[in-house]
């Protein structure tokens, strides 16, 4: 009996990889770095007074999070290993990355200068983040809860703009001498990030460049920016072309939104009766 046991363990067919289960951890690891570089940052700025460099190092921290959640859902959908479970770590993610992390940094940075409103002003961005991407999951999931293709526009302003355009004012202000961190820009800051906040929660669609095509237009807009981009590299410093481009992405997504809204009103209702001569 014990022989045959013996065989017939040898007989059994080895486990193989599931190469499938093996690729669903990849994007959710590359997830889990973003979440690293938040809490990162987080931990340079929640000492009693953080240094210049600590501050920048935090922006900097921040910069690398935008760029693993770029990777992550590309690699999810590369590899066909998009799931509920990784749009909703993606979320949880990005409250800590883009959330928490941004909001503490400029307030760590600027804010604190007045206490009350700073702490408002900072708390506001949190918020924001965490409905705009509650409303990102019940909107980019279906009634089965699996996540949907993602389309061309996103309604609010994403997150990792949001914050890129906070941590560009930080890296220009660092190259600069520290000049934007100071009390006569405090009102700037103040209205940038509420209007960051605002946006995030608004209804303005933002393209998602999930769906550009090879053609004409495409090719015009992306040598445009780069021209752009290159001068005003050289006409200010080349920690403003961050801010620029984030601008520019902000502008655009308002325009077309304003001129969707204009082409609402006042094109008359398909049901509508036209008058009578």
């Amino acid at each position: 009996m014990g022989l045959r046991r013996q065989r017939q363990k040898h007989l059994r067919p080895k486990p193989r990889l599931d190469l499938r289960k093996t690729l669903f951890v990849l994007p959710n690891l590359i997830t889990l770095c973003g979440v690293f570089c938040g809490f990162n940052a987080i931990r340079l700025v929640s000492k009693d007074m953080p240094t210049a460099d600590d501050v920048y190092r935090a922006a900097l921290l921040l910069i690398f999070a935008m760029f693993f959640d770029l990777m992550d859902g590309r690699v999810a959908r590369l590899t066909r290993t998009q799931s509920a479970f990784g749009l909703q770590l993606d979320s949880l993610a990005d409250i800590v990355s883009f959330g928490v992390a941004p909001s503490l940094l400029v307030y760590k940075w600027a804010l604190f200068r007045a206490p009350v409103a700073g702490i408002f002003a900072a708390f506001l961005f949190v918020a924001a983040a965490a409905v705009r991407l509650a409303r990102f999951n019940v909107l980019s999931s279906s009634s089965t809860g699996a996540p949907t293709k993602p389309g061309k526009y996103i309604i609010g302003l994403p997150t990792p703009p949001s914050t890129g355009i906070l941590v560009a004012l930080i890296i220009a202000s660092h190259g600069s001498g520290g000049v934007l961190g100071t009390e006569p820009y405090m009102v700037l800051l103040f209205a940038v990030t509420i209007g960051l906040s605002f946006l995030m929660v608004s209804n303005v669609r933002f393209r998602s460049f999930k769906e550009l095509k090879l053609n004409t237009g495409t090719v015009l807009f992306v040598l445009f920016t780069i021209a752009s981009s290159a001068f005003v590299w050289s006409r200010f410093r080349p920690q403003f072309v961050l801010i620029y481009l984030l601008s520019v992405y902000i502008v655009i997504g308002i325009v077309e939104s304003m001129r969707a809204l204009l082409v609402k009103l006042t094109t008359p209702a398909r049901d509508s009766v036209p008058p009578v001569a």
